[in-house]
């Protein structure tokens, strides 16, 4: 009796973990990655503190399969610019976007690269902003593709 019990509360539990997770309606998503790190943190998560998420060079890549994220990380920039690069390859949808706020919050860096468009990529100098830790905001918009940007300390 108590085996056959336990069999339906397996079941049971079973039965609600996999239909609670099921979601065939809406199979899309966007990811991004920063330095093998996978990014959670949305806007509503973040708070500005005094200590950063990563120190030193930036290689991140996203991916999105139609979705739509916003991802916010904090960076420790001990120089005035920063040195960007970001490339996607997209279908004619989707957008990826990329805002740098300096340790005062003032924006040194907002780039958009549009999917199906030319160019494809972005890269240069941020403008001059204070040092400390930077803030950085990735925003992937119904994306289908893949792609990458890097930050590294300026001259």
């Amino acid at each position: 009796m108590i085996a056959r019990a336990l069999k339906l509360s397996a079941f049971v539990f079973a039965f609600l973990v996999l239909s609670s997770c099921s979601d065939d309606d809406d199979d899309t998503f966007a990811n991004v990655t920063v330095n093998g790190t996978m990014l959670s943190i949305s806007p509503s998560d973040f708070v500005v503190g005094d200590r950063s998420d990563f120190n030193g060079d930036i290689d991140a890549s996203f991916t999105g399969n139609g979705g739509t994220a916003i991802r916010i990380f904090s960076w420790n920039n001990n120089l005035s610019t920063a040195d960007y690069n970001a490339d996607i390859t997209a279908t004619s949808e989707g957008s990826f976007q990329i805002i740098v706020r300096d340790s005062e919050e003032a924006v040194v860096l907002d780039r958009t690269i549009q999917g199906g468009t030319e160019p494809d990529s972005i890269d240069g100098v941020t403008s001059s902003g204070a040092s400390g830790i930077w803030t950085v905001t990735i925003e992937v918009t119904n994306f289908n593709g893949d792609g990458s940007f890097s930050l590294s300390e300026g001259n």
